[in-house]
């Protein structure tokens, strides 16, 4: 107890005798926690959106309209076991015109309302478990018959498969972009937030480099004099990391709840703020306390 009395004593000394490159160091983690206290739910909020995109491609499947009520409901009985398909929608006539009239506005919907006759044939929504899988489904739909040439399973289904193939590569490869960069913006951002923090402790250990030989000379360990300075990188930690939470916290009242009370972000998945405090709190105590004892052992040598 009397030692971590001492390590502690020792650390605040440090931070009092020190005041430059402490603040330096507060300084420094409160705007890499800022940042990463910014990017995180922008990342979760992205991968939501991307996900959420992707989770919609599926493959629809057209029928002929003179399909009979058994050929569709047998149809449906094999969708139903189609690997990676979850669910077969099947769309009447009826609600295929409701949905086309739902998307279209003005004059083309009026249009629609005035035709004689529907011409718009039934279908299955099929989707998927994964939108990966989209061309594995397709080949099932379409095995190929002893002369190599791709069949529906059912008479009823009017080919071609899912006509949306070059729009759902599209989506795909999109998203697949965005992940990617998103990945990458992360790996960037956490790389020089952890360079920023440990040069700024170096700085603070350097100007106490004459401490630090004595302490050496004169018997000391590698541990009790490591000890003080990883406290004094907790309580620095400590300190940014509450400042940065501050200020985030304002924004968060300010400009985030703000835009929640116009609906204007209600729809997007991103990470709760305590979860994102934890975070951060634990992020920048163990890049202090880290960046503290492992700089200090260049200064070890004597």
């Amino acid at each position: 107890m009397g030692r971590v009395v001492f390590f502690l004593s020792e650390a605040f000394r440090a931070l009092r005798r020190s005041a430059a490159p402490s603040v330096a160091a507060i300084v420094t983690i409160v705007v890499t926690t800022l940042l990463l206290g910014v990017l995180v739910p922008v990342l979760k909020a992205s991968e939501s959106k991307a996900s959420e995109v992707r989770d919609q491609i599926g493959l629809e499947i057209f029928l002929y309209r003179d399909a009979s009520g058994a050929e569709i409901e047998a149809l449906e009985k094999k969708l139903a076991v189609v690997p990676h398909v979850t669910a077969a929608a099947f769309c009447s006539p009826e609600c295929a015109k409701k949905q086309l009239t739902g998307e279209l506005k003005g004059d083309l919907e009026g249009s629609i309302s005035e035709l004689n006759s529907n011409p718009l044939p039934p279908s299955f929504d099929l989707t998927l478990d994964d939108p990966d899988n989209i061309e594995a489904v397709r080949a099932a739909l379409l095995p190929p018959n002893d002369a190599g040439k791709p069949t529906p399973i059912s008479a009823a289904i009017d080919p071609p498969i899912g006509e949306d193939r070059e729009n759902a590569q599209i989506i795909r490869e999109v998203t697949a972009d965005v992940k990617y960069v998103l990945i990458g913006i992360s790996a960037l951002l956490l790389v020089a937030s952890l360079l920023l923090v440990a040069n700024t402790i170096r700085l603070s250990i350097y100007a106490r480099r004459r401490e630090v030989e004595v302490m050496r000379l004169v018997g000391a360990t590698n541990w009790f004099i490591r000890w003080p300075f990883m406290i004094e990188g907790i309580i620095v930690g400590l300190i940014g990391a509450g400042l940065a939470v501050g200020i985030l916290w304002v924004l968060k009242v300010t400009v985030v709840d703000s835009l929640s009370s116009f609906n204007l972000v209600d729809n997007v998945s991103t990470m709760a703020f305590g979860p994102l405090v934890a975070m951060l709190v634990a992020a920048a105590v163990l890049v202090s306390a880290l960046g503290s004892g492992i700089t200090l052992r260049r200064f070890l040598r004597v």
